[in-house]
């Protein structure tokens, strides 16, 4: 790679190796589901985003002969809902459990869909690689780095398809732009910006009609520190350290990957990060204003920060020595380059658009490794742990790719 350029070319060398080491690739053969044979999917975790993707499977079900056979929530309305919302479909009602284990041992049941809160993605897809069933599971893949080893291990041993909800990796225009990017046309790529701010409590779900006699308390708890019943736990569950890693898993997943795809690059190499409670005094235990500064070894920083005080500032912008790709207006122009004149500035061309579950659904029968594939899964939570940790230790963190580890340093 030359000094003076840093392209998507030069990135897939690396990403080649790093696939190697992966075990990344063709899935090797496997006793796929025929096509004629009904797709049977559990639903483990039916909130707002379970829901979604519920009516994802829902509108792709004849076109992929698949249906979902279980669901299961801790919380006795959701659960009710989805099971309601599936039997009107099909006919025919789900089995209902509050318990993700029992779920998993339904007979005939191919694959599930995880939509819980974040600290149970990792975990509970690693119950369903270990039982032997393909998994789609919501972003930040994981919130704990032995646990995204774990997985990415299994998913590979057992030869299991993973999709990750990282969505944009079926969007045409990162598709384009992953494209226009390897042209080299932005020259030596040496820092991206991007930032997420909102101003309006999205968090703050009512959580009066949630009662004790209508939750499962031990299962939401299942790998967790036992305390006692707290309905904010359950319906805003976004705001503390039983739950979640702050705003970079929360949001900064979708932002990291989208990187890691357009550029090519894997993990980051280090990062520092600061925040603080400045706004919201709700009782959160996670910043409500976030800033990250990570680390690639291939020689550029990534600025990324999330507030929740004021909406205005947000942007995505990639810059190299010869202009800019500006990913919230979808433009390439030679601003900020060595001759701004040289790159007349234009729309970045969308590709057409594929359904994130759709494809996974089609992989569940083809054994091929879907778009958000588990690979790049485990690369977004390295980068969204390395943020948090630095965050709450208050020191410069690394990432050792070799030992895939997380130290200070």
């Amino acid at each position: 790679m030359s000094a003076d350029a840093i392209t998507r070319r030069g990135f897939l060398a690396s990403a080649s190796a790093g696939a190697a080491i992966l075990g990344t690739g063709t899935l090797a053969a496997h006793a796929a589901v025929g096509a004629n044979e009904r797709l049977a999917i559990g639903m483990i975790g039916t909130g707002d985003r379970g829901q979604y993707l519920t009516g994802e499977i829902l509108k792709l079900s004849k076109q992929h002969n698949a249906e979902i056979i279980a669901v299961c929530d801790v919380w006795k309305p959701n659960l009710d809902k989805c099971a309601a919302r599936v039997n009107d479909h099909f006919g025919r009602e789900p089995r209902k459990f509050t318990r993700f284990q029992d779920l998993l041992e339904v007979n005939d049941l191919d694959a599930v869909v995880v939509a819980t809160p974040d600290f149970g993605h990792a975990p509970i897809m690693i119950a369903a690689l270990k039982a032997g069933k393909d998994v789609y599971v919501e972003k930040p893949m994981s919130i704990n780095l032995a646990e995204a080893n774990e997985a990415l291990n299994l998913a590979r041993q057992h030869e299991r398809v993973v999709q990750v909800g990282t969505q944009r990796r079926s969007e045409g225009r990162f598709k384009a732009a992953g494209r226009e990017f390897a042209t080299g046309i932005l020259g030596k790529l040496n820092r991206i910006s991007a930032a997420m701010f909102v101003n309006a409590p999205r968090w703050a779900r009512g959580f009066d009609d949630c009662k004790p006699g209508d939750v499962d308390w031990d299962a939401f708890l299942f790998n967790r520190p036992k305390v006692p019943f707290d309905p904010r736990f359950l319906r805003r569950w976004h705001l503390y350290k039983l739950c979640t890693n702050g705003l970079s898993g929360l949001w900064m997943a979708h932002y990291s990957d989208a990187v890691h795809m357009i550029t090519g690059s894997t993990y980051p190499a280090s990062a520092v990060a600061h925040g603080g409670v400045y706004v919201w005094e709700d009782g959160r235990e996670h910043d409500d204003t976030f800033q990250t500064l990570i680390e690639y070894p291939e020689g550029y920083l990534m600025s990324w920060a999330m507030g929740l005080g004021n909406s205005l500032g947000v942007h995505f912008t990639l810059h190299g020595t010869a202009g800019t790709m500006d990913l919230e207006k979808w433009t390439i122009s030679g601003a900020g380059g060595a001759d701004p004149k040289k790159i007349e500035e234009r729309k970045i061309a969308s590709d057409p658009n594929e359904s994130h579950m759709g494809n996974w659904l089609e992989c569940i029968r083809s054994r091929k490794r879907p778009n958000a594939d588990i690979q790049y899964g485990h690369q977004h939570s390295v980068a969204t742990i390395l943020a948090a940790d630095a965050r709450y230790a208050g020191t410069r963190m690394v990432y050792d790719p070799a030992n895939r580890t997380i130290r200070p340093g």
